[in-house]
């Protein structure tokens, strides 16, 4: 059996709700400021979670949502400069401090930290938006905690295909026998599930009627010693909050 080497984490509603809090008013804001008359509330965003990246989600969202919409000339630079805009607006809101990281997110970081768990961040959301998060929770310094961050376009395929995750081992010099993945959502769990990496989900209200049945653990979060977790799937072998010893045995079982 492999040792645990490394821990991969998705961003989006698995370090914090950042889906709900943090990109949805801000695709609002972006619309807003381009004049548009498009507002995506909270039931139909969490529809359009379907589909991985910004700028696919606005695409998606026309072809099944908004089907009279005219499309400009020159429509992928609309598309493209529509999701900077939304860039924007959401980095303004992390430096805001508008959004936490989740229950417990912080304490497993830094205990993995403390022990030399080598740690990489796999996600389809933007750098910049990973840089701001980042930043705003954990620290200015909290970015080089992370051996690679993985993020946005840099392979065509986004979650769920594995390619993501794929990449972050080759960069690492890792199997996918030698980490464990944290996510939060169906698409998550079928990429890091694709890729051979034993997954910890912590669900969130966008996806917790999610499919997690490739999961080998299933939390509502993180927990802390004062805000124990639940035990949605799977086996916490006694535990009541996620520690790295945990994470150790989910690898090992």
């Amino acid at each position: 059996m492999a040792t645990l080497q490394a821990l991969l984490f998705d961003v989006d509603g698995t370090l914090a709700d950042t889906e709900r809090d943090g990109h949805r008013p801000a695709f609002n804001m972006a619309f807003k400021a381009a004049g548009l008359d498009w507002q995506w509330g909270e039931s139909l965003y969490g529809e359009l979670l379907a589909v991985t990246g910004g700028k696919e989600r606005i695409r998606y969202y026309l072809e099944k949502f908004n089907t009279t919409f005219v499309k400009p000339d020159h429509f992928d630079a609309f598309v493209r400069e529509l999701h900077a805009s939304k860039t924007r607006f959401y980095t303004q809101l992390m430096a805001e401090g508008k959004i936490p990281l989740r229950t417990g997110v912080e304490r497993l970081i830094n205990e993995a930290r403390a022990e030399g768990m080598r740690m990489a961040i796999v996600t389809t959301t933007t750098p910049e938006n990973v840089t701001a998060l980042l930043k705003s929770t954990l620290g200015a310094e909290s970015e080089s905690w992370f051996e690679v961050i993985a993020a946005g376009d840099i392979v065509p395929a986004k979650k769920p295909a594995p390619d993501i995750y794929l990449w972050a081992l080759e960069q690492m010099n890792l199997t996918a026998a030698d980490a464990v993945a944290f996510e939060d959502s169906l698409n998550g769990i079928k990429s890091s599930a694709a890729a051979g990496l034993k997954t910890i989900i912590t669900i969130n209200d966008y996806t917790k009627e999610d499919d997690f049945s490739q999961a080998q653990l299933v939390l509502d979060h993180m927990g802390n010693e004062a805000e124990l977790f639940n035990v949605l799937s799977g086996d916490s072998a006694g535990h009541t909050f996620l520690n790295l010893e945990l994470v150790k045995k989910v690898h090992a079982a």
